[in-house]
């Protein structure tokens, strides 16, 4: 399976219109090539790929006749992923869903469409004879399909500028030169989505403009945007999740707090019968994507922690001790993870959050000014850092403490995402006010991932049969993670006070 960059544009041309002279637009032409194109497109019946962007094609004729899938990769530029044609037809290679399953899910590939395309293509050359672009001057037949039999076609010309090198002027020239001709950039991102018209558009929640739109924005409305974001970021971090990507799998797991974490700050907009569940199939979800990121984190940092000690044989043999055991925890933690992200709850689940921000089940106070409404929800989920912080003693035992602790945490990373979800309308101050929990919260998780190590280092520790050096070594471990949390726990005062402080400025109402 190849990965390619594909940076291209499309326009509009008139059938029999001829082509102006790009000769000068960065380099020489080259000889005209034509090929017939004959592809048959696939998704789902409801077109969800199409929705999102995504195109799944078998193409025969042409240089790169196979399988392509393509990803929407930024402006005129998309990931292709290509595979042989093989012998099946009509059955997608399970290699190229892999990238998609978190918007197919466990809904059958159909055939969607059929283009036939005549393509004139000439290439754009340099002084040494180097590609600089390829120009295809394409007259597309196009079959739309419903339940795999005809029902739509049409017919039209398109020319498509592909950029071969990395200098994008090149793009640029040509684009120039074929707009001063009359030609316009095309309105539709493929030729599929031109073929399958209001079937392929995509359905999503309105989008808040932060500096118009969100002031007169209602409260739902502005509470159903920012769980379209993570929404969104959710099946964007899924194609990395499933190839164990730590930073996929962080992604994600983020995007499922702040998911449940909106669902609990605004309460009142919503009806709980409905984003209660969901709530609870979230957490689920982040405790799967928690085990595989735990453990990496903890893996680590360990290696960290060992690499600067001095050079020592036994503390190369505590170091394999740990690789083993943090690695057959992250093993464990991979494969319950992935057979989570293949199941029918995992499924379900992105069902539900697709319907929750396509018909969301707004309240009546869900229809007043976010101006109004939001700052005071926010500031109810701040004050919950101070009772959680009032709740913490120094004079109980360590696991109480560090259960508080951790409480706090958790207490501040939600007055941080609701923080974030206000934006739009408190700006700056909003900000701020993350800013600060963030910090509180990054001290807190400094004191959390101390005190998982030094719970490792004592498992191991009490487990180990050597004695001796090969025991000191993890008691001189064990102490440095101790100073450590130690260290976490001076800082957390001076950020709590920050943190209340900022709260306090603006978001006590």
């Amino acid at each position: 399976m190849d990965r390619y960059r594909e940076v291209e544009r499309k326009f509009e041309a008139e059938p029999g219109s001829p082509l102006p002279d790009l000769s000068g637009a960065g380099g020489t032409v080259g000889e005209a090539v034509e090929s017939q194109l004959d592809a048959t497109y696939f998704d789902t019946a409801d077109a969800q790929l199409a929705r999102h962007g995504i195109t799944l094609r078998r193409r025969t004729g042409g240089e790169d006749a196979g399988w392509h899938l393509k990803l929407p990769a930024g402006q005129d530029e998309r990931t292709e992923v290509r595979l042989p044609l093989g012998r099946a037809t009509r059955t997608v290679p399970r290699a190229l869903t892999r990238d998609v399953r978190a918007i197919v899910r466990d809904r059958p590939l159909v055939p969607i469409a059929v283009l036939k395309t005549t393509r004139i293509e000439r290439r754009l050359l340099d002084d040494n004879g180097e590609a600089l672009a390829a120009v295809a001057d394409d007259t597309v037949h196009g079959l739309r399909l419903t339940g795999g039999t005809a029902a739509e076609e049409s017919t039209w010309r398109e020319v498509e500028v592909e950029l071969l090198g990395d200098d994008r002027s090149v793009l640029d020239a040509v684009s120039s030169r074929l707009s001063a001709a009359g030609l316009t950039r095309s309105g539709s991102s493929s030729k599929l989505a031109r073929v399958l018209g209001d079937l392929g558009s995509p359905t999503r929640a309105a989008e808040l403009d932060a500096s118009h739109g969100a002031r007169r924005a209602t409260a739902g409305a502005l509470t159903v945007a920012y769980l379209q974001e993570q929404v969104d970021q959710l099946v964007r971090a899924d194609r990395g999740a499933r190839s164990d990507d730590p930073h996929a799998v962080h992604a994600m797991r983020v995007a499922t707090r702040r998911l449940r974490s909106t669902l609990a700050t605004y309460r009142p907009l919503v009806d709980r019968q409905r984003t209660d569940p969901l709530r609870e199939e979230l957490k689920w979800l982040g405790q799967v994507l928690g085990g595989s990121r735990d453990a990496e984190v903890l893996h680590r940092r360990m290696r960290a922690l060992i690499a600067a000690q001095p050079k020592d044989p036994v503390l190369d043999q505590v170091a394999d001790r740990i690789d083993q055991e943090l690695g057959d925890r992250r093993q464990v933690a991979g494969a319950d993870l992935r057979a989570a992200l293949d199941g029918g709850r995992y499924f379900r689940l992105l069902d539900a959050l697709d319907d929750l921000v396509a018909h969301p089940p707004l309240t009546a106070l869900a229809g007043k000014r976010a101006r109004k409404q939001v700052p005071a929800l926010v500031g109810q989920v701040a004050r919950r850092v101070d009772r959680a912080a009032q709740a913490v003693s120094d004079d109980g035992t360590a696991q109480t403490r560090n259960a508080g602790l951790h409480e706090v945490r958790k207490c501040a990373k939600r007055a941080r995402y609701a923080a974030e979800s206000a934006l739009p309308v408190a700006g700056h101050d909003a900000t701020r006010l993350a800013e600060r929990m963030e910090s509180l919260q990054e001290v807190l998780g400094e004191h959390q991932d101390s005190v998982a190590a030094q719970a490792l280092l004592l498992k191991l520790m009490m487990a180990a049969d050597q004695c001796g050096d090969y025991e000191l070594v993890f008691g001189q471990l064990y102490a440095e993670e101790s100073g450590r949390a130690h260290d976490a726990r001076r800082a957390y005062k001076a950020a709590l006070r920050r943190a209340s402080a900022e709260k306090a400025r603006r978001w006590t109402r």
